[in-house]
């Protein structure tokens, strides 16, 4: 009865042997396609990563430009100020002295009158 069930055992080791190699392919089979699907799960990771960065690097550049030309417009106001401070320092200076000149004047007309 012992052989006979022996032989039953293989039998059956046999029978199901085809199965069990199946099943370890398609075991094999579904990691790969599993670890497949992560990398592409990551590369879409990366995909909208790498989006968002651009996207923040665009605005950057364009924030930049817009620094860059605030700076200029600044620099221009800065320089027509100056020279606009100028221009006055200038005129008080010519009215300062004529205003003196007048009062000079004024006082040497008083002492001859005196």
């Amino acid at each position: 009865m012992a052989a006979k069930a022996e032989s039953g055992e293989r039998d059956l080791e046999q029978t199901l042997k085809p199965f069990y190699d199946r099943a370890t392919e398609a075991e094999d089979r579904l990691a790969k396609l599993e670890e497949l699907l992560i990398k592409k799960g990551d590369s879409e990771n990366d995909t909208k990563v790498s989006s968002i960065v651009e996207e923040f690097q665009l605005k950057l550049n364009i924030a930049d430009a817009e620094i860059i030309s605030e700076r200029e417009k600044a620099s221009k106001e800065i320089q027509k100020l100056t020279a606009e401070n100028e221009k006055l320092k200038y005129r008080i200076a010519h009215l300062i002295r004529a205003l003196n000149e007048a009062d000079s004047k004024l006082a040497g007309s008083k002492g001859r009158h005196a």
